[in-house]
């Protein structure tokens, strides 16, 4: 049916079916999602908290495995994730998990006790703040070849101290967070998924093993892997 006819057989009640279709076009959050990148955690996320929305994908450069440019036209950084909401662009994933479960009305939140809370907001931001920066550090070193020979075991040792005491922390504990998994648990997947495939994460860290192996056997994990393309560290 054409839109001058449904405008026609409507009346004046087109005008009302079109902002009410607005509205829900505008009701749905936009992802910018970046293949085989950290915003798989966002679209894990997403699933998690039940929200509806859309994924854009993006493709990395096969030479470089950069970020299309495209991604600027969205934000000037040009980083993913990014998430697009109430006509805001929200960049920084620690930042799009927050604003997500306020969203959610506080689903995958902070635990009540005063302890969870705390645990809740320091692994939420220990992930990219203390986690990402040595791993970085290991994949430049290691694009490095000969010259990045010296730096490889202080980086690589960095990574080791923090593996250990990670292991410590969920001795006593299923989550991050406590018994349940929180937004914490989920910014925590990917330097964790990323030291399991590059960084020394194996059975020397059973409690480790044992958290991603309750995480990937969630629903919501594998249909986030559907949705979300190419990810080589599941």
């Amino acid at each position: 049916m054409t839109t001058g006819r449904l405008q026609r057989l409507l009346g004046p009640n087109f005008g009302k079916l079109c902002a009410f279709r607005k509205g829900l076009i505008a009701m749905t959050i936009i992802l910018h999602h970046l293949e085989n990148s950290r915003s798989q955690r966002i679209i894990w996320l997403l699933e998690e908290l039940g929200l509806d929305y859309e994924i854009k994908r993006y493709e990395r450069d096969p030479k470089t495995q950069k970020a299309p440019a495209s991604l600027k036209a969205i934000h000037p950084l040009g980083k993913s994730p990014m998430i697009e909401d109430d006509g805001e662009v929200i960049i920084e994933t620690a930042v799009i998990a927050e604003y997500l479960v306020e969203k959610a009305g506080g689903k995958l939140g902070a635990p009540a006790d005063k302890k969870g809370a705390r645990l809740y907001n320091q692994y939420l931001h220990f992930a990219e703040g203390s986690m990402m920066p040595p791993l970085y550090g290991l994949l430049v070193v290691g694009r490095l070849g000969p010259l990045g020979w010296p730096a490889r075991k202080p980086v690589g040792q960095m990574v080791t101290d923090l593996l250990v005491w990670l292991e410590s922390e969920l001795a006593g504990r299923d989550y991050f967070a406590g018994s349940q998994l929180t937004a914490a648990d989920i910014m925590m997947s990917f330097p964790l998924e990323a030291c399991q495939v590059r960084a020394g994460l194996d059975e020397r860290y059973p409690n480790l093993l044992a958290w991603l192996e309750r995480i990937h056997a969630r629903p919501q994990y594998r249909t986030a892997l559907e949705k979300g393309g190419p990810y080589a560290y599941a």
